[in-house]
């Protein structure tokens, strides 16, 4: 179920939860067979990408293995993105990466959790999209919260934790994520 503020609420036990569980099986299975090719496997890495997605990568999309998924069908990828290896994506709540996105390593972008009270953490998973628009780069061991619209050309530093909206052309960096500075060509 979708509310207003895009989150989408999935109570356990329920069809919709049984899917999501199925859909983390199947990701599992094929994360594990990617995870067995190397960095001069880049096609095959594309071809085991394209079928946990759903759609076909384009030839200029590169990822380095490993990498750790919870579904995959809630993933977009745009053309020419390059992701660094031992990167997590649980998509849950929707994950788009437009055209020539940089994702280095150990990046974690997570769009689901759970509820903060502790009588309701085990009953629900709650999902936000993740929207990364063009261009831009996410550096090594960046967290991106659901929720979160990363702008064009921005650029998140190395370990930072991005809690909310991140304008288009500025550098953002820490824990909460705040603008440092703004990027020029």
């Amino acid at each position: 179920m979708a509310h207003e503020d895009r989150t989408r609420i999935i109570p356990g036990r329920t069809p919709e939860s049984a899917v999501m569980l199925a859909d983390v099986k199947r990701a599992m299975a094929i994360t594990a067979r990617l995870n067995r090719l190397t960095f001069n496997d880049a096609e095959e890495v594309r071809a085991l990408f394209s079928e946990l997605i759903g759609k076909t990568v384009d030839d200029g999309f590169l990822l380095i293995p490993p990498f750790y998924t919870t579904g995959g069908p809630d993933i977009r990828v745009g053309r020419n993105v390059f992701i660094n290896q031992n990167c997590t994506f649980y998509d849950l709540g929707g994950l788009d990466i437009a055209d020539d996105v940089l994702i280095g390593p150990n990046v974690s972008l997570i769009t689901s959790g759970h509820p903060l009270e502790p009588s309701r953490r085990r009953a629900f998973t709650t999902a936000k999209p993740i929207v990364i628009e063009r261009n831009v780069w996410i550096a090594a061991g960046a967290t991106v919260i659901g929720g979160v619209t990363v702008g064009e050309k921005a650029v998140v530093a190395a370990g930072s934790v991005v809690t909310r909206d991140v304008p288009p052309n500025t550098l953002v960096g820490g824990n909460p994520a705040r603008v440092i500075r703004s990027i020029a060509e």
